[in-house]
């Protein structure tokens, strides 16, 4: 059995193809395209990439925090949001 390499078993690994995939269906929900039941099991797997994704962002402003300062990385203030409030 192949082991997982640390880059594997993270989140931040797969950050970006988890919100292109995110970004796709939400494109296809927009157009209406989709039944009822397609757009129910699409809602679900957009709420598991985002959940994801949010995991990924979170792990990775972790590890900017224990970089920054790694004896003390509760003491690291969060991030401000972006202007845009992204």
């Amino acid at each position: 059995m192949a082991k997982k390499t640390p880059a594997d078993a993270s989140p931040v690994a797969h950050f970006e193809q988890s919100l292109d995939e995110l970004e796709q269906l939400v494109e296809k929900m927009e157009h209406g395209d989709l039944t009822l039941e397609a757009s129910l099991a699409a809602y679900e797997r957009g709420v598991g990439l985002y959940r994801q994704c949010q995991a990924a962002l979170e792990q990775a402003e972790l590890r900017v925090r224990l970089l920054t300062d790694p004896g003390q990385p509760e003491s690291g203030e969060p991030f401000a949001p972006a202007p845009d409030g992204r």
